[in-house]
């Protein structure tokens, strides 16, 4: 395997791995007010992310940073084609990271509840950004024969970008609520396992489209069976969440996510980014990346650095590993006695 076809694999587990861990904080942010009955709920949600969430995100920088570094071709198209997306990424994440830390800075009712709906907000425009650039990357955009996207400013908000957006959202707000039932215990383990259980199915339908659409436009028998076994995880993943089975569950709806990008990138490659205008001007992986010679010292860097930072991700969640369960929340006058 040459090195131009590593670095896209890696590309591609960054991304999965991405959508993978800080899915789950996405979708617990965006079930607060669902299934957040009270304060002492919405508390002990959000202390389910409070530990990992900010380490996610440390997934998206390096999968943007690796495009940059090893495929300048396909991050000078693909970041200034989906200009807007990217902005709304950013500022989703900016508020969200805010309202995580100002809302213990005072313990009025009010206040927690304001920021509180901040990190709703905050979660759905970041998943849905995030969605809505991988979407058009992965099943196409206006892309010209000089590599610049034809049109205005909202010449990438097509189906495929509503498609990516919409894919993300619904996987990432049932992976939240299986993560609930699987970290917590009391009503609110209950209310996840049940809400999960019912919508499983069309959650998975627009993650599931999107794969399919990428298959039968350039996959093959392998690819073919990566999104059998996506919908195979799926039916799986309903049937343990009717036994209370959260573990078994969970697993069984990251291999949907798994198989499902797996689909996506092997379907896809060698084109980084396809145009609808012409295949002729589809950005391939082989001319949009560095020499040989760069991506080898990129190759003996993350060779010696990933695995600490996998090490130490891993270590981690192994530490806050227990489930959580609500904790009395007491009003100011207490707080201050």
């Amino acid at each position: 395997m040459d090195l131009t076809t590593v670095w896209f694999v890696a590309v591609a587990v960054l991304w999965t791995g991405f959508l993978l861990l800080e899915g789950f904080d996405f979708g617990v942010a965006a079930l607060l007010p669902v299934l957040g009955r009270d304060r002492a709920d919405r508390q002990l949600m959000l202390r389910t992310i409070g530990p990992v969430w900010d380490g996610n995100e440390v997934w998206l920088v390096t999968a943007v940073g690796a495009v940059f570094a090893a495929f300048p071709g396909w991050y000078a198209t693909w970041l200034p084609a989906m200009y807007l997306p990217f902005v709304v990424v950013l500022l989703g994440l900016i508020v969200r990271a805010v309202a995580f830390e100002w809302r213990h800075s005072s313990h009025d009712e009010r206040w927690d509840a304001a920021w509180t709906r901040v990190i709703t907000i905050g979660s759905l425009v970041a998943a849905g950004g995030i969605g809505a650039a991988l979407g058009a990357t992965t099943l196409g955009l206006p892309i010209g024969p000089d590599g610049v996207r034809v049109g205005g400013a909202f010449a990438g908000w097509s189906w495929p970008a509503l498609l990516g957006a919409v894919a993300v959202l619904a996987y990432s707000t049932l992976h939240g609520a299986i993560f609930l039932a699987l970290k917590t215990d009391g009503g609110l383990r209950v209310r996840a396992r049940a809400f999960a259980a019912r919508w499983v199915g069309p959650a998975a339908v627009p993650l599931l489209a999107w794969a399919g659409l990428v298959q039968l436009r350039s996959g093959g028998p392998i690819t073919g069976a990566l999104w059998v076994v996506a919908a195979g995880a799926a039916v799986v993943t309903w049937t343990r969440l009717r036994v209370g089975r959260e573990g078994q569950a969970f697993a069984a709806w990251a291999t949907v996510l798994l198989a499902s990008a797996a689909t996506v990138f092997a379907a896809a490659f060698p084109v980084v980014l396809p145009s609808t205008i012409d295949p002729a001007f589809d950005v391939l992986a082989a001319q949009a990346s560095v020499s040989d010679y760069t991506l080898t010292v990129m190759t003996w860097v993350a060779g010696f650095g990933l695995p600490v930072v996998l090490g130490y991700q891993a270590w981690t969640y192994w530490v806050f590993r227990r489930r959580l369960v609500a904790e009395p929340v007491h009003s100011p006058e207490e707080a201050h006695a």
